[in-house]
């Protein structure tokens, strides 16, 4: 069983084989880049800046039916809260080894 699920992709293509490759190939280029980025903000202490990248991550990891909205909304909550540094650590380690297995897996379904 994959770890994806392009139902939601596909139907935002309707038919545009090429539409679809271009967003899988942006998925596998863009998303490990901001998971870099969200967790060097996350090791540097600045809740803000993993907010917004956790906030601009949501609607991409949702397309690729990826089932870590409650892990995104402890990320966004970080900035506004009294959640310690350690208490988000677990839910930025799922959303980067998802993310790390969904890429491997798109780029050997996909030959990207």
């Amino acid at each position: 069983m994959k770890s994806y699920n392009l139902d939601e992709l596909k139907i935002m293509a309707d038919g545009d084989e090429e539409f679809l490759q271009e967003m899988l190939k942006t998925f596998i280029e863009e998303l490990p880049e901001d998971i870099k980025a969200m967790n060097d903000a996350i090791e540097n202490g600045n809740a803000t800046l993993t907010y917004q990248i956790a906030h601009k991550m949501k609607p991409n990891l949702q397309i690729f039916g990826l089932d870590l909205s409650d892990n995104v909304k402890m990320l966004e909550q970080w900035s506004k809260s009294n959640l310690k540094q350690a208490e988000i650590l677990p839910y930025a380690k799922e959303i980067t080894e998802t993310v790390n297995v969904v890429c491997q897996e798109i780029k050997q379904d996909y030959n990207l």
